[in-house]
């Protein structure tokens, strides 16, 4: 999706993977983990899988899974960390989840997740709705990013309201059909901030089942 701010297209990120160096931890999210240990086990689309370790472990765990980004640099990675061991339970997919129309036959997913996903609302509003035509009947949403209340931490944080949300805000950019929400909360955690303080921020954590 072309654009007029960089951060947000491919080729930004396609730079920033190629540096030597890993750009993560190489370890799950906590919060996702989390959410997602008591579910059982099935299909899985991760968005936005970057460099591979929250669609890994969800492999590791069970889950068949799908990681897309829209960066084939960090596909690369992702597929260059995978366990052999795991290779029958994941593949790979380049897409731009902001502008990905899945057509009517394609596969629907018993758990969709996203991380950090972080998009002016417009945007953000388009993406979420894409994940969740995803969702499976019974199926399970996980949506994580950080919450607007970091902006007044000493975290590194862009200086823009509008890219940062509450579950809430997820929750009103829902589509139909009907959800029930089995997380909403701002998930507080320790973090080291580049002046070396500790300090405790906020992540938004949402998760909601597709059906009554």
């Amino acid at each position: 999706m072309s654009g007029t701010d960089p951060r947000y297209e491919a080729e930004f990120w396609d730079q920033r993977y190629n540096a030597p160096d890993p750009l993560w931890s190489g370890r799950p999210n906590p919060a996702l983990v989390e959410e997602v240990t008591a579910l059982t086990p099935g299909t899985a689309l991760e968005a936005g899988c970057g460099e591979g370790a929250d669609a890994i472990w969800l492999a590791g765990a069970g889950w068949q899974v799908t990681g897309t980004d829209f960066s084939a640099r960090a596909l690369a990675r992702a597929a260059d960390h995978a366990p052999t061991a795991l290779t029958g339970r994941l593949a790979w997919q380049q897409a731009d989840i902001r502008t990905w129309t899945p057509q009517d036959d394609a596969p629907h997913y018993d758990l969709v997740t996203a991380s950090f996903l972080h998009f002016p609302s417009p945007l953000r509003r388009a993406a979420l709705a894409a994940l969740a035509a995803r969702v499976a009947d019974g199926g399970h949403l996980v949506i994580i990013g950080h919450h607007p209340s970091d902006l007044d931490t000493a975290m590194p944080r862009p200086p823009e309201p509008d890219i940062f949300y509450t579950a809430d805000d997820l929750v009103d950019d829902l589509p139909a059909p009907a959800w029930k929400a089995v997380t909403r909360t701002a998930r507080p955690r320790t973090a080291a901030a580049p002046d070396g303080r500790h300090v405790t921020i906020h992540d938004t954590v949402l998760t909601v089942r597709r059906g009554q």
